[in-house]
């Protein structure tokens, strides 16, 4: 993954400080850790808002559980929003292929390789959403070129991963480096970051232009984080917790936060979107890495715990790691005996690692599923919710 610089851009009061998110900010409680938001900059909270991050069950009962729950259709969720999703997919293809004939069947091969373009659905989502409440009938330009802009950053990030991490398999099929090298993935890559760079700039909305560019930072900053802390067993959650940031929730809460700012609502509803898309992302990440634990290679679309295999520890082993004094001396081994990634594998499984790691991620959906109550009732606010519950569905 590559990290875009842009020369002249003041980034130091942005939104959201990620460091301070985990570090500075912390303080001890009896319910756990709790850390205190940073002000806007462009609305000031009236009070410091404090979120658990690492107690040991949800904040309440607000997610559909036990009996009661119901299968949820992600094409019945974005149904709401099929239109502009189909318009997104066609932009997003000629984008690539039109001004680079080198990357026309590359693009195809990226756009066409299935997933649900869940990051741009929440802008979609959330425009909507937002955009009632303005009193708006229809999106605005802003609105649409931010959706592609965000799927762009999303992919080359993902074409970016897996060649630093040498995936052969993503989605059940053949990574970009895989089926056209290196350096055609690296240029498809850069492409799009380069691409949606301008697009941003062309916004000329300064608030939002800060959001995005610093998510393209964090990029680089959780790919650095990740590479310097392969098979530590000293690790914190915390640490966890702050690379998730960067690599997922980053993204998708400064997704969400420019949509409601391009829809012009009071920055308090701006605010509970950012919150919104950075709980979110959060628990989808932890979801994402409870199934590296719990699924098989043919349903995740690629290896099975191949981030503990390459010595990434996420939340279920470092959980586990509290319980489980063998794992720690497996994994310092890197794994240098033939089994001991299965013994490891079931070491997590056995001390409880991945049963802590979904009361995490349903803390983080309860508080995704709060911040929502900023929102009028809608069809749209009903679909953002849903995406919540459908991420936690994955572990049940």
């Amino acid at each position: 993954m590559c990290s875009l610089t842009f020369p002249g851009l003041d980034l130091s009061k942005r939104r959201f400080d990620a460091v301070g998110f985990l570090r500075r900010s912390y303080q001890k409680s009896e319910g756990g850790l709790l850390y205190r938001r940073a002000e806007s900059v462009r609305c000031k909270a009236s009070a410091a808002q404090k979120v658990a991050i690492g107690s040991s069950g949800p904040v309440g009962g607000l997610l559909v559980s036990g009996d009661a729950k119901s299968i949820i259709s992600v094409s019945d969720l974005l149904e709401v929003i099929a239109d502009d999703l189909q318009n997104l997919n066609k932009n997003l293809k000629s984008i690539i292929g039109a001004e680079n004939p080198v990357l026309a069947s590359a693009a195809e091969q990226i756009f066409g390789a299935g997933g649900k373009r869940l990051r741009p659905a929440l802008v979609f989502l959330a425009s909507r959403a937002t955009a009632e409440i303005a009193g708006l009938k229809e999106l605005r330009t802003q609105h649409q070129r931010l959706a592609e802009i965000i799927e762009m950053i999303h992919t080359a990030s993902l074409i970016h991963d897996d060649v630093l991490d040498d995936s052969g398999i993503r989605r059940g099929k053949k990574t970009i480096h895989q089926i056209y090298g290196t350096r055609v993935a690296v240029l498809a890559g850069d492409f799009m970051f380069a691409h949606s760079s301008w697009y941003l700039a062309n916004l000329e909305n300064l608030d939002v232009i800060k959001l995005i560019s610093q998510v393209i930072k964090d990029f680089a900053s959780g790919e650095i984080k990740q590479a310097s802390s392969l098979f530590d067993c000293d690790v914190t959650l915390e640490d966890y917790m702050l690379k998730s940031y960067y690599k997922t929730a980053s993204l998708v809460a400064a997704s969400t936060k420019s949509a409601a700012i391009f829809s012009e609502v009071d920055c308090n509803i701006c605010e509970e979107m950012y919150e919104y898309g950075k709980n979110l992302g959060l628990s989808f990440q932890v979801v994402d890495d409870i199934l590296d634990f719990t699924q098989s290679s043919e349903q995740l679309g690629k290896p099975a715990a191949s981030d503990l295999a390459k010595g990434n520890l996420t939340a279920p082993v470092i959980f586990a790691l509290e319980k489980e004094p063998k794992l720690r001396e497996i994994i310092d081994s890197e794994f240098s005996e033939v089994g001991s990634l299965d013994t490891a594998i079931e070491l997590v499984l056995k001390s409880g690692g991945v049963d802590r790691a979904q009361a995490l991620a349903k803390e983080k959906a309860e508080l995704a599923i709060q911040n929502l109550n900023c929102l009028p009732q809608s069809r749209y606010k009903s679909s953002l919710e849903g995406i919540v519950k459908y991420n936690l569905e994955r572990i049940d």
